[in-house]
């Protein structure tokens, strides 16, 4: 098993792939890829990415892109930690928070990017648009996280690595979060499968 993931492991996209991997105990390759030099277009991973995106994971024969396809697949076929609840409403609920964090607050990703999670924090402050998609997330995850809940569906899933990661780009970065949802990413961040990720060697920052 390989999954294929950029070189500088900043992807919260391939973090949330190999968290699931982790999760449920799976040996696998990690394959780095140097995006900027155009390698997800080379013929090889082409062949094997029909998207030609990371993370891609190939499973014997089978190869899948896109991490909530890869975590729902997983769930499918191994045992092992799940990675979605059981229950159907909190399963759909789940899958659409990942939709959602993978589609919307695009001002906000643009500058807040992973970057200032696994390398640095900026002291650009946030735009108007920023502000406005940082008050739209924080609005969602604490209607999510009612009640002081430490997961958003009583146990661990996939989706709370994704929220988490959303949430510390505001967090890492010293921007402003209630305390309860910056407890809540702060634990989902200490989780082992992701302090396996955070800890990845990472090559030097660019513009060092």
């Amino acid at each position: 098993m390989r999954l294929y993931v950029d070189s500088r492991y900043v992807s919260p996209y391939a973090m949330s792939a190999f968290v699931a991997l982790r999760e449920k105990d799976l040996e696998f390759q990690l394959v780095p890829m140097e995006l900027d030099a155009g390698a997800c277009r080379e013929a090889a991973f082409a062949k094997a990415s029909i998207t030609q995106r990371i993370p891609t994971l190939v499973d014997g024969g089978f190869t899948l892109s896109e991490s909530s396809a890869i975590a729902e697949y997983l769930d499918d076929i191994y045992p092992g930690t799940p990675l979605y609840p059981a229950e159907p409403e909190a399963k759909a609920r789940a899958r659409q928070v990942q939709a959602w964090l993978r589609s919307d607050l695009m001002p906000l990703r643009h500058e807040r990017p992973t970057e200032v999670v696994f390398y640095r924090p900026t002291d650009r402050p946030l735009s108007a648009e920023a502000q406005a998609s940082a008050r739209k997330l924080l609005a969602a995850a604490g209607e999510l996280l009612e009640h002081g809940r430490q997961q958003l569906f009583g146990q661990w899933s996939i989706a709370d690595t994704d929220l988490a990661l959303m949430l510390n780009r505001l967090v890492l970065n010293g921007d402003p979060v209630p305390d309860r949802l910056a407890t809540y990413a702060k634990r989902q961040w200490e989780r082992p499968s992701l302090q396996l990720w955070v800890n990845q060697k990472r090559p030097a920052p660019q513009n060092a």
